[in-house]
């Protein structure tokens, strides 16, 4: 099959829905399809070979984040190119209701088009009211997929119609198999995100410290993810910030040995979430998970069976939590235990097998209507002969 994959997002700054299309795109090159990704990216970005460039992307603020994306006449040129050197049997766009290459490649394309929705935001009026612009294009649409329960109520409450939801994919083996790093080990605390956006919670995090290291004195936190790193300790007693290691922006490989390698995992994150991707690869890698309790994140977590769930933004609750886990070597095994038997689930081998499925449906539909009209054509020619 030829499919083509449309990202919103730029694929030089990392985020969930970039990471998705990936290892989305890989497994189906693994799977012996044709793949080609569609995505805004600098100029000097290293590109994987089934990835073509439609651009740079500028900054634009989108649910409660600030989204790289790319939208404009140069880029609906590009994307009309692409589609037309693609002749794609199944064109697979990402958040098409965003101001983005998603939207312009679904009014630009013909044939059968599926679309995923990643987007949980239940007070969304910029989506509102663009309703009116986006009803032609979402009209277009074959089959809609979201990314979680959230994701889909948000896409029916704003938008209409509804989705099957088939949660984001998850190389659990290549989690599982990670060494992890001896100097990483011991008493230690794990964060995976972008240290200067608010909704990932570091503050929450960091307010919460404190009360940690007060009782566990020998505790770190870990900090991977790109930002300013002096104003995320400038609320710490000084003592303390030795405490703290940034590790900057790591290699996937080395996220999964960090994973491998923490006591605890935690996901601090306030809001704006609609899945959780890294909480499935805490969970792959054998990492107790401490999260949040966003709707999505509980979802994931299975209500609290596969992870510990504290109070969004509530740093006594965080630091409550974090202590009895860290003091408690039992509990966190029977989570290890646990999240490795819930993670499953979203292994890209059942994922990728469920969007599949998808595609085969819209395309079968496809192949069915074009017979359709080939046969009322050819009835209406004879009939026209006769005459």
């Amino acid at each position: 099959m030829r499919i083509g994959i449309v990202c919103p997002y730029s694929w030089d700054v990392p985020g969930g829905v970039q990471f998705h299309i990936r290892d989305l795109a890989e497994h189906l090159i693994r799977r012996g399809h044709h793949v080609s990704v569609l995505a805004p990216a600098d100029d000097d970005t290293p590109l994987p070979s089934y990835v073509v460039s439609a651009g740079r992307a500028v900054p634009v603020p989108y649910n409660g984040s600030v989204a790289r994306l790319n939208f404009g006449f140069l880029s609906a040129a590009r994307v009309r190119r692409w589609l037309q050197n693609g002749d794609f049997d199944v064109l697979h766009i990402h958040e098409p209701a965003s101001p983005s290459l998603g939207l312009l490649s679904c009014w630009a394309a013909q044939g059968p088009i599926v679309a995923t929705f990643h987007t949980s935001n239940p007070r969304s009026r910029a989506m509102v009211a663009a309703y009116a612009i986006l009803q032609a294009a979402l009209e277009k649409i074959s089959a809609r997929i979201a990314v979680s329960e959230y994701a889909r109520r948000t896409l029916v409450e704003h938008l209409g119609g509804d989705a099957v939801v088939i949660p984001n994919g998850v190389d659990v083996g290549f989690f599982a198999a990670a060494e992890p790093k001896p100097e990483w080990q011991g008493e230690t605390i794990g964060f995976i995100g972008r240290i200067d956006e608010p909704r990932k919670g570091l503050p929450v995090l960091m307010k919460a410290l404190p009360a940690i290291l007060a009782e566990r004195p020998e505790a770190r936190l870990l900090v991977a993810g790109r930002g300013d790193e002096e104003e995320a300790v400038a609320g710490l007693p000084e003592r303390m910030r030795e405490r703290v290691e940034f590790l900057g922006m790591v290699s996937d490989e080395d996220k999964a040995r960090l994973l491998r390698s923490v006591d605890l995992y935690v996901a601090p994150n306030t809001g704006g979430e609609s899945f959780g991707i890294i909480l499935v690869e805490a969970m792959s890698a054998g990492a107790p998970v401490l999260a949040s309790d966003l709707d999505a994140f509980a979802q994931v977590l299975a209500g609290g069976e596969a992870g510990e769930l504290f109070t969004a933004g509530d740093a006594d609750a965080l630091a409550a939590s974090a202590l009895r886990l860290l003091g408690d070597p039992a509990r966190r095994a029977e989570l290890r235990e646990r999240g490795s038997r819930h993670v499953r689930r979203f292994d890209w081998s059942t994922v990728g097998a469920d969007i599949l499925a998808v595609y085969e449906t819209v395309t079968d539909g496809a192949a069915s209507v074009a017979a359709d009209e080939r046969t009322t054509g050819l009835r209406a020619r004879l009939s026209r002969a006769r005459d």
